[in-house]
């Protein structure tokens, strides 16, 4: 079976979706290269984990709460 032709989305080239392609499914391993490197370089910030802890309780009252 043939791999699927796509187009990548920032630079409208054809390329071949392989399996274990790294990077997004609709950007060309060229453009997919530079967001490989960013995200090896990032890390989360100190308002990320804040944000994330006041969200779990949040999300968790929503999902769980019991409606009368």
């Amino acid at each position: 079976m043939p791999f699927p032709i796509k187009t990548c989305a920032l630079c409208g080239e054809e390329f071949e979706l392989k399996p274990g392609k790294p990077g997004f499914a609709n950007r060309c391993p060229s453009c997919s290269e530079p967001d490989e490197e960013k995200s090896d370089e990032s890390s989360l910030d100190a308002g990320d984990s804040e944000m994330n802890a006041e969200r779990r309780p949040a999300m968790r009252n929503l999902l769980y709460r019991k409606d009368s």
